[in-house]
């Protein structure tokens, strides 16, 4: 079975793999559905999703019917003013079925004017506060992406002091030294604070490219070998207190669930590099020449 910790400071033990249901977005009801018991199987039981996730809202409620208990639940909005922010948030609980989530997060909060915007008077995060004080969310947390991410965290904390932030995190991020010292500002702060770090891209190869052939069920191209996906898992699982939210590529699901239950063990950096040179990864984000998705 997968590893449990708590969630941050919310109460909650949750598996260190999160279902990432963007994965669900594209889906018809009953493949939905097979996802699902899928997790199920291996234990999961937080769900983070998005208003911006397509369908994957409505593929979750006949889910949750009868699930709703057994999981910790997040979806995101993206607005940045309170009124839009609340109603994005309303639709949201319709669309799943349920009265509360667990966690509403600022969905991507790191261009600064709409952190500006979100964080200020009238901003989102002054609707979502209220939505909190009447029990329609029990926790508010932040997302992003690019390699300005984890530093907008932090200053993100500094005012506001969320339940959770999500970020990249892999081999080939790591490997680039702005963005490795902005991470680690962020753990530290999130290890002192109590904060749950959530991380994305595990298994992310590079962008694609003009003439890729392989099916796209993703932004980016993911690595599928059997191997470097599982040192790619364990490379994030292994260190402790991160979080892994799954792809968005429902088809690399079972191999990330199956090498997050296997014993973890940290790869070597010499062989993340073999990985590197031999699947051809490379980061998805690099300052001044690709930061956004």
């Amino acid at each position: 079975m997968i590893e449990r910790i708590p969630f941050g400071n919310t109460g909650h033990e949750s598996t260190r793999v999160l279902f990432g249901a963007a994965a669900l977005g594209g889906m018809k009801q009953d493949r939905a559905d097979r996802t699902l018991e899928l997790i199920v199987r291996y234990g999961v039981n937080h769900i983070d999703t998005a208003a911006s996730y397509g369908d994957s809202e409505l593929r979750l409620a006949p889910f949750l019917e009868d699930h709703r208990k057994e999981f910790f639940l997040a979806t995101k909005t993206g607005e940045r003013t309170a009124d839009k922010a609340r109603a994005q948030l309303e639709r949201s609980l319709t669309r799943l079925g349920v009265e509360q989530v667990d966690l509403i997060q600022m969905h991507n909060l790191v261009d600064e004017g709409e952190w500006q915007t979100a964080m200020g008077p009238g901003g989102a995060l002054e609707a979502l506060i209220k939505a909190r004080n009447e029990g329609l969310t029990r926790f508010i947390g932040v997302t992003g992406h690019g390699t300005r991410v984890a530093a907008m965290h932090v200053k993100s904390l500094e005012r506001f002091p969320f339940a959770s932030v999500l970020a990249p995190y892999n081999f080939s991020m790591m490997a680039q030294p702005d963005y490795a010292a902005d991470f680690e500002a962020l753990a530290k702060l999130c290890r002192e604070r109590n904060v749950a770090l959530q991380t994305i891209k595990s298994v992310a190869r590079r962008r694609w490219q003009e003439g890729d052939e392989e099916k796209r069920f993703s932004w980016y191209m993911p690595i599928r070998s059997t191997a470097p996906l599982t040192r790619a898992v364990h490379y994030v699982l292994s260190r402790p207190g991160l979080f892994l939210n799954s792809s968005s590529d429902a088809t690399l699901l079972p191999a990330i669930l199956e090498a997050a239950s296997k014993p973890i063990t940290t790869p070597p950096a010499q062989i993340m590099q073999e990985d590197q040179r031999a699947e051809g990864i490379e980061p998805l984000f690099v300052r001044g020449v690709s930061d956004s998705i």
